[in-house]
């Protein structure tokens, strides 16, 4: 047995044991974006398509799941004034638009960034801690986020928005960091306490 086979074996066993026991390595207050997030880059094959994301540089999660993945690095790309020659299939910006100072420019510039047909998957916190990277600005209710989608060029009717939280998630969030592990986490929705909400927005 090969060195690496073994330790993919070991990591799976590792990961068998937590999942028995209750215990989640995954990050609590994303959990239900990204397997939203997932679920719809997998549908219809659209994770095969040319596709951007908007990184805040220290998080390219969809580059792995994306054979066509391309990155710009904010805030050195500056999705307020910024905006590709090319358009795509996908652009996506996950943990963003809270930390730009003009939310609408930025929202116009993925809309035109995105081909017509084509698709922008947002995500941003709304009952988070403040966290300057390098700055903190925003927050938006589901509502909010998709008032932002429409005004910055998306049709109402094309924008679909969506919210995740609950009062146990939100209290651990309160005076702290996120944990990215824990046990037995509550992933009941409570529509009153948000800590995350998402747009799937298509151009028409």
């Amino acid at each position: 047995m090969t060195t690496s086979l073994a330790g993919a074996l070991k990591h799976r066993s590792k990961e068998a044991v937590k999942r028995l026991i209750g215990y989640d390595s995954r990050n609590w207050l994303r959990i239900r974006q990204i397997e939203a997030f997932t679920t719809f880059l997998e549908a219809a094959n659209r994770k095969s398509r040319d596709v951007i994301e908007i990184s805040p540089g220290w998080n390219r999660y969809w580059r792995a799941m994306c054979p066509n993945y391309r990155s710009v690095d904010f805030p050195d790309f500056d999705i307020c004034q910024d905006r590709t020659d090319e358009q795509y299939s996908i652009v996506i910006a996950d943990q963003v638009l809270e930390h730009v100072q003009r939310p609408l420019a930025a929202a116009t510039n993925i809309h035109a960034m995105t081909k017509p047909g084509g698709w922008a998957m947002v995500a941003t916190p709304f009952l988070f801690r403040v966290h300057a990277r390098p700055h903190d600005y925003n927050r938006w209710t589901p509502a909010g986020l998709k008032q932002l989608m429409v005004e910055g060029g998306f049709a109402e009717e094309d924008v679909q928005v969506f919210g995740w939280g609950n009062k146990a998630c939100a209290r651990a969030h309160i005076g702290g960091p996120v944990r990215a592990y824990g046990l037995w986490r509550d992933l009941s929705n409570d529509e009153e306490y948000p800590l995350m909400v998402w747009a799937f927005a298509k151009k028409g």
